[in-house]
């Protein structure tokens, strides 16, 4: 029953033995990941914050601008998004709403985690993390709310941080009883506590590979080696992104123009290519009257 409840994640995991997939965070951001080729993508929280209300990821995006974001990038690929639903916004009926919500907006699952509010990136300083009891209701809320619906629940531990690697293998184990359809410890400072989490973790687990994060980056045969089928980059395409940004327009900036950085911008075809633009004037023309 779990595997037929959650078949869009789960028929691509029994692809491969390990999946790399990237975080989005808009429209644009979702369409080039899904042309690249990746079967999945997740809407991280993180960068979310920081394009949709320029914020670092201490818990002031709201739950109502996550399901906004969510809603359009799901919208517009066919590939199967994850979203990051943070602690569920409040209580076990916050969660059971906000699972709902992603579910009605086309989301294929959801991350939800268990950090006290207001929560932040799991790879800064000072988190915290509510008892595993309460973590454990938020849990099986999001498992009754999705009822018989499509939808990947991943169950996140921010305990390592705030009780210890047994805490939150503990809490992991927990949450997969609870119905969760995989398991994410997040920030193993170690490469020795990676080996810990991808033998001991319940399976499928997630990866966190955040470049200059707290978790040592390995590649994806390593991760796999070590027993983990989800590896996921949340912020690549967003530092990439913002690195762009910023040498294109420190060079217009300086030079009054963009002429010799053409290799560095994508193609007016080839970017309205990627928008549909084509797509669009056929549509227009079918509905084009005779007179």
């Amino acid at each position: 029953m779990k595997a037929e409840r959650a078949r869009r994640v789960q028929s691509v995991l029994a692809r491969s033995d390990s999946l790399v997939f990237p975080g989005v965070y808009d429209t644009l951001s979702a369409k080039l990941a899904e042309r690249a080729g990746f079967e999945l993508a997740f809407v991280s929280g993180y960068a979310v914050s920081a394009t949709c209300i320029g914020e670092p990821d201490v818990g002031l995006l709201t739950q109502s601008e996550v399901i906004d974001r969510a809603r359009r990038i799901c919208g517009s690929v066919r590939i199967p998004v994850l979203v990051d639903a943070d602690t569920g916004y409040g209580n076990p009926l916050n969660v059971v709403r906000t699972v709902r919500e992603l579910i009605a907006a086309g989301a294929a699952g959801c991350f939800l985690e268990d950090q006290v509010w207001p929560k932040r990136c799991g790879h800064m300083r000072g988190k915290r993390v509510v008892p595993r009891d309460e973590y454990l209701g938020k849990i099986r809320a999001a498992v009754d709310a999705r009822g018989d619906a499509d939808f990947f629940i991943v169950a996140r531990t921010d305990a390592i941080a705030d009780g210890g690697l047994d805490e939150a293998l503990a809490r992991a184990e927990a949450a997969r009883a609870a119905g969760a359809d995989a398991t994410f410890i997040e920030a193993p400072r170690t490469r020795e506590e990676l080996i810990e989490v991808g033998r001991r973790a319940p399976q499928p687990t997630v990866a966190n590979m955040v470049e200059q994060g707290r978790t040592p980056m390995l590649s994806r045969e390593e991760l796999a080696a070590l027993g983990f089928q989800l590896v996921l980059y949340p912020v690549s395409g967003l530092y990439a992104a913002a690195r762009a940004l910023e040498t294109v327009y420190g060079r217009l900036r300086a030079k009054g123009t963009t002429a010799g950085a053409e290799s560095q911008l994508m193609a007016f075809e080839r970017f309205n290519d990627l928008i549909g633009v084509e797509e669009k004037h056929a549509l227009a023309e079918r509905y084009r009257g005779d007179s």
